[in-house]
């Protein structure tokens, strides 16, 4: 082992040497449990932050073998550098080259299991370990954890339960842009699971996922799945659409409300209709629908399985739990904003709140364990957590301190990753609990069924009374639904005022499209959970609708005319409309010219067959000659146009032979046989 310089033991002996602003050192990876046979093992990377290059260094590990932390405060003082805890047994130290500005250097420390400052530790839990980096002048220290377990020390407590949760679901979602188009028009060329249809035939049976996971998402994440074997008592909670979507889903603990519906936001809205209109009805999210996916990914009609509610954007507040156990869900989890408690000891995360539907049992995460897994420090100010490995450190620390605090109280906390975890933060964090001689991993089923921590009354108390949705959140939202409201508005128009409900199969063919509409809306409004990733899906679902809305109003659309040239006061103006959807539509064309003196008949009403054309004929009527534009117009059966409309060019160029043009040659003939005789019978003037 090499012994540490003057300088960097003077700084260990304190614990109190600031940081430099021109030092910087990142944990890297570190020993999250000690065992009587781990050792130790640390690695760090030293960056250069200033603008010459530092000579050749030292890098220096210490340890107070004899503290034990007295509070939650001292812990957090001494990660944030705020307290004067002595560290003076060295376990060892490390060379550093010289380091060229902007350039890093990484270095290793190994600790034996035999070494002296580790066997002089006497009790099991949290110590406090300082990194120091002395280089020419200058010095930067990084406080962190080493953790011893009980393992050959002979005081070991009972271990306190603790389960841990990940949801599993996907920010990879995408409207299937060639399956809609198919479902519009029938073909099973774009749509290969739709039966072909002429309009007369029943496309009941015709089906197509609307929302589809990128194709290299529709696959379960391989390594996500091995960490999941490695670690059995990791407990999953499915999005069950995304099972539904995976080519092979794999198998989980529980399923939350399809495609993460955000029921608290939804409570927070508090427009049931506003959803309805959008196309999104609670038969979509409930329980029942969501054992309903869950049966169909595993292909297993009479399989069932633990229904849990994922916290959304907003609080759970009474309304929202009272509308969760409405739909079925008398269990959820609180992944934020419920526990108020910050400064007692941690107890059992369950609490059962009554509602006007029932008890509902609400699973409280813990707050610190739970914003460690999820990639978050306990403060800024705690720089080693800055790093995963220094999150690991210290979640380990912390839970150690939680059952120093009570060991002899049976509690049993929830952690939850999020959704975002990468499968080897969650094998780290996952294996460094397995080790953890002071827990005791459990499944979803024990903690919702512990002696819950407050019930009654009690529980109600800590209810949130405010959801707390943002203002983005609410306006995002908003502009959400609008845009869901008018696409689903567009589809029923077309069913209700321009297909023809005569045609068999049509009603069933129209149910389809609603359904992909109103599966697209779903997944449009579920919870981000402040992820951006979800953010981007769920607007490309969302456009996904209006592409479904305009691919069938735009399925009825107008053909482009020539223009037409009238050489006698009336003509003909043929206007061909084409359907390009799977079913007949009966409608209306309207057309009117800018002119007084040259005019069309107003409005005609046809009949398309599927994938075809109709040509119906507007009569013109010319006073004169001239030009102007007849503006054709697709109406609907209650006179609401849509669609893009067209301008015919119409000039008059009225002839002779025209019955107008011999009136007017007689008229002439007329006036001049009139003239002359007034001018051979007019008395004359004597004078004349």
């Amino acid at each position: 082992m090499i012994a540490p310089t003057a300088h960097a033991d003077d700084a260990a002996a304190t614990g109190a040497a600031e940081t430099t602003t021109s030092s910087t050192i990142t944990l890297t990876s570190a020993t999250a449990v000690v065992t009587s046979t781990s050792g130790y093992h640390l690695t760090a990377m030293i960056t250069n932050t200033g603008k010459t290059a530092w000579s050749a260094g030292t890098v220096s590990l210490y340890v107070n073998p004899m503290y034990t932390f007295v509070s939650r405060t001292d812990m957090q003082e001494w990660s944030q550098n705020e307290n004067r805890i002595p560290t003076p047994s060295s376990l060892g130290s490390a060379s550093v080259p010289e380091i060229a500005p902007g350039a890093t250097a990484t270095v290793s420390i190994d600790v034996k299991a035999d070494d002296g400052a580790l066997g002089r530790i006497a009790n099991w839990g949290p110590k406090p370990l300082l990194l120091s980096y002395a280089h020419d002048d200058d010095s930067a220290q990084l406080r962190t954890f080493l953790t011893r377990s009980s393992d050959g020390l002979g005081n070991a407590t009972p271990a306190m339960k603790i389960t841990v949760a990940m949801p599993l679901t996907s920010s990879h979602w995408t409207a299937n842009s060639e399956g809609l188009e198919g479902l519009v028009t029938g073909d099973t060329t774009t749509n290969t699971s739709a039966n072909a249809n002429t309009g007369d035939g029943d496309t009941s049976s015709s089906s197509v996922a609307a929302a589809a996971l990128d194709q290299d998402h529709a696959r379960f994440d391989r390594t996500l799945a091995q960490t999941m074997t490695k670690h059995a008592g990791l407990q999953t909670i499915a999005d069950p659409t995304y099972l539904d979507a995976l080519a092979m889903p794999p198998q989980v603990t529980a399923v939350m409300q399809p495609a993460g519906f955000d029921i608290t936001t939804y409570a927070a809205k508090g427009d049931a209709q506003a959803y309805a209109n959008a196309g999104v009805g609670t038969d979509q999210w409930n329980a029942q629908s969501a054992l309903g996916h869950y049966r169909d990914a595993i292909g297993d009609q009479q399989a069932s399985t633990r229904t849990v509610a994922w916290q959304g954007n907003a609080k759970w507040t009474l309304k929202a739990l009272t509308e969760a156990r409405r739909q079925g869900y008398d269990t959820v989890i609180a992944t934020h904003d419920f526990d108020s408690s910050s400064s007692g000891t941690v107890h059992t995360g369950t609490a059962v709140v009554p509602t006007e539907a029932g008890d509902v049992t609400v699973l409280v995460e813990q707050r610190e364990l739970s914003n460690l897994v999820k990639g978050k420090a306990t403060s800024r100010r705690a720089k080693a957590e800055a790093t995963e490995a220094g999150r690991l450190a210290r979640f380990v620390a912390q839970s150690a301190f939680y059952q120093m605090e009570q060991p002899y109280t049976d509690r049993n906390l929830l952690v939850c990753f999020d959704q975002s975890a990468a499968a080897a933060t969650v094998d780290a964090f996952m294996t460094a609990i397995e080790q953890s001689s002071w827990l005791q991993l459990t499944d979803l089923d024990t903690l919702a069924k512990a002696t819950p921590h407050v019930t009654g009354e009690d529980a109600a108390a800590e209810v949130p009374d405010e959801a707390k949705l943002t203002d983005a959140k609410a306006t995002d939202l908003d502009n959400t639904l609008s845009a869901l409201t008018a696409s689903h508005g567009d589809i029923i128009r077309f069913r209700d005022a321009i297909l023809d409900a005569t045609s068999n199969g049509s009603s069933a063919w129209i149910d389809t499209l609603l359904a992909a509409h109103n599966e697209l809306a779903l997944h449009a409004l579920s919870s981000d959970g402040g992820s951006a990733g979800v953010q981007d899906a769920s607007r490309t679902v969302s456009a996904g609708t209006r592409q479904l809305a305009d691919d069938l109003l735009g399925g009825v659309h107008l053909t482009p005319s020539e223009a037409v040239t009238m050489v006698s006061e009336t003509a003909s103006m043929p206007v061909t409309i084409s359907n390009t959807t799977a079913y007949p539509v009966t409608i209306r064309v309207s057309s009117i010219t800018d002119s007084p003196e040259i005019v069309t008949s107003r409005t005609n009403t046809v009949t398309i067959a599927p994938r075809s054309e109709s040509q119906v004929t507007f009569t013109l009527r010319a006073a004169t000659s001239g030009s102007t534009a007849a503006h054709v117009t697709l109406l609907d059966r209650t006179d609401q146009a849509f669609g893009l409309a067209q301008d015919t060019p119409i000039t008059c160029v009225l002839k002779i032979s025209d019955k107008t043009g011999f009136v007017i040659i007689g008229l002439a003939v007329l006036l001049g046989i009139l003239g002359l005789w007034r001018q051979f019978n007019r008395k004359k003037d004597p004078d004349e």
